[in-house]
């Protein structure tokens, strides 16, 4: 770095630093916090610039400590460079970009696989709920945001991406490639169970899906069916509105769940009895994959009570986020709402928990000797996306039969 680049950012780092000063002195008040923290961060800057070992760049520097920065708040919350934000623009403008069906969190300094969407190319090349994503296109994910992975994941249709995947037992990463595609949106599963049961999955919670799920019970009504059970395992997609409003075909009464924030008014999710059209027996099944929107189904019926939730802990991710935009082209990505549970915990904190626990016998992952794998479809086109059948060695199916079918506990006497 030339002098002159040297004394430009120490005399900007005095700059900010008498700027705050005056203004802690002449707003000490709500900004006190925030005062300090600039005047800490200034002078730490100045001290790297001084005093490092070696001559630093202090743009990667600062964009590092800024995705720090967010990370430290939550998973979900991101800093996008100007050129990363470039890039999110132009892909998320594109309808024609192309995905690889992962949804995605950050646990343990890595990023993580919260589910992915059946017939994807993530699922094709085996990767599974809990797998550590060691390192995507190159670049070590220990260092990356969400915002950032799932910038990188997306890209035109038929080019791949290379990640280095950790799976359960093994210490090295194995290495993948992934061939991006578009998919198509993913289909409902419904199944028949037996005379009187009937299940439905759910691989997302998009717009329409409640429409879908009202039309498919005013069906089983005819068909005398008299118990409903409701998978949202692997759901880790959707949009809350969906959410709510699949929730109500089922509760008549009672609060959903509660959405607030700092600067986000209190927005309390209620039952609407006018919409409620099953009134039968009702199971909900979730797992670690369950995020976002199926999160905040199964708490609906968690926090009314309606019916058993079977299965294991919810992952913790249902939250609202905001793109706020920087001067410099940068942007946040950032957490503004938290939904909660009726005991006043947010989801994103506790996630949901079921009343009954029930363990699913661990997925069985790729044997593969290590060597790469790549995942490409038969074409190029929008893929359908169906979810697998439950099956009836399914643990966790099992018991939410058995107490769907269990008589209801009599009533004390008066």
């Amino acid at each position: 770095m030339n002098r002159f680049a040297r004394y430009s950012i120490l005399t900007v780092s005095m700059l900010i630093v008498g700027w705050v000063g005056i203004g802690h002195v002449l707003g000490r008040s709500a900004n006190d916090k925030a005062y300090k923290s600039l005047v800490v961060y200034s002078e730490v800057l100045q001290k790297i610039q001084q005093d490092y070992v070696d001559d630093p760049n202090m743009h990667l520097v600062t964009a590092g400590s800024l995705h720090g920065l967010l990370e430290s708040l939550d998973p979900e919350s991101s800093y996008l460079t100007p050129r990363e934000y470039a890039e999110y623009k132009e892909k998320t403008a594109n309808p024609g970009t192309g995905e690889t069906g992962l949804n995605l969190s950050k646990r343990s300094g890595y990023v993580v696989v919260v589910s992915v969407l059946p017939d994807s190319p993530a699922d094709k090349a085996g990767l599974h709920t809990g797998d550590f994503l060691e390192s995507v296109a190159g670049f070590t994910t220990r260092e990356m945001s969400v915002g950032q992975a799932k910038n990188l994941f997306a890209g035109q249709p038929g080019t791949a991406v290379k990640v280095g995947v950790i799976r359960r037992g093994r210490t090295q990463p194995e290495e993948l490639e992934l061939i991006r595609q578009k998919l198509a949106p993913a289909k409902l599963v419904v199944q028949r169970i037996d005379n009187e049961t009937l299940a439905i999955r759910f691989p997302t919670l998009e717009p329409g899906r409640a429409d879908e799920v009202r039309a498919r019970l005013l069906d089983a009504q005819k068909q005398g069916i008299s118990r409903i059970i409701l998978d949202v395992r692997d759901c880790g997609r959707g949009t809350e509105s969906e959410a709510i409003a699949v929730a109500q075909l089922f509760i008549p009464s009672g609060t959903l769940t509660t959405l607030r924030g700092q600067t986000v008014p209190e927005k309390v999710y209620s039952a609407d009895p006018s919409k409620a059209v099953w009134k039968g027996p009702v199971s909900v099944l979730t797992d670690v994959s369950t995020a976002g929107a199926g999160e905040i189904l199964a708490a609906s019926f968690a926090n009314t009570k309606r019916g058993d939730i079977v299965g294991e802990r919810t992952f913790g991710l249902a939250s609202d986020q905001k793109l706020i935009t920087v001067d410099d082209g940068s942007a946040l990505i950032l957490t503004v709402a938290n939904y909660y549970n009726a005991d006043g915990k947010s989801i994103l904190e506790e996630g949901v928990t079921p009343t009954e626990v029930v363990h699913a016998a661990a997925a069985q992952n790729d044997d593969s000797d290590g060597e790469e794998v790549s995942a490409t479809p038969a074409n190029q086109k929008d893929q359908p996306v169906t979810p697998k059948p439950l099956s009836a060695d399914d643990p966790v199916l099992r018991k939410a039969i058995e107490l769907l079918k269990a008589p209801a506990p009599a009533k004390k006497a008066a």
